[in-house]
């Protein structure tokens, strides 16, 4: 029996990037901490600055950014429209599965954060999957057109 052949993972063209950054505006951010240095909460910050509403995801904390903290995706009781992943690969377990329970249109799988085999499953399931891109300059350099460093 041959094996079966996977397309290699492409994100969205750029064109695509951009709608979906304009039109979807209500995020669950899973792995988000109240550390104020860490990747998570810079990119929640200033997303929450240019006008998304943040769901932190992170069942250790009540609170983050002056926001009510969801112990699990599948909890949040808003619309989600992207879930952003700040999570390692080895830790992605549930997520299609709770993205799908609050009817997410995205999932974005955070800059080093790489599973090929995850991408191909959130496709399958339905979802439109970013991988290994930061929110933050994906926003700057198609949205706010600036030069990110």
């Amino acid at each position: 029996m041959a094996e079966e052949q996977f397309e290699e993972f492409q994100n969205p063209p750029n064109e695509r990037l951009e709608e979906l950054l304009k039109k979807y505006k209500n995020v669950a951010v899973a792995g988000l901490t109240p550390k104020q240095e860490s990747n998570a909460n810079r990119v929640a910050r200033f997303l929450k600055r240019h006008g998304f509403r943040i769901y932190p995801v992170n069942p250790r904390y009540e609170s983050i950014l002056g926001e009510v903290t969801w112990p699990y995706i599948r909890n949040i009781t808003d619309p989600v429209d992207i879930v952003e992943v700040f999570r390692r690969p080895e830790h992605l377990g549930g997520i299609i599965e709770d993205a799908a329970k609050v009817n997410a249109k995205v999932i974005w799988l955070q800059l080093g954060v790489v599973d090929e085999d995850f991408a191909r499953r959130a496709k399958e399931a339905g979802f439109e999957v970013v991988m290994d891109r930061c929110m933050k300059k994906e926003y700057e350099r198609l949205v706010l057109k600036r030069r990110v460093r």
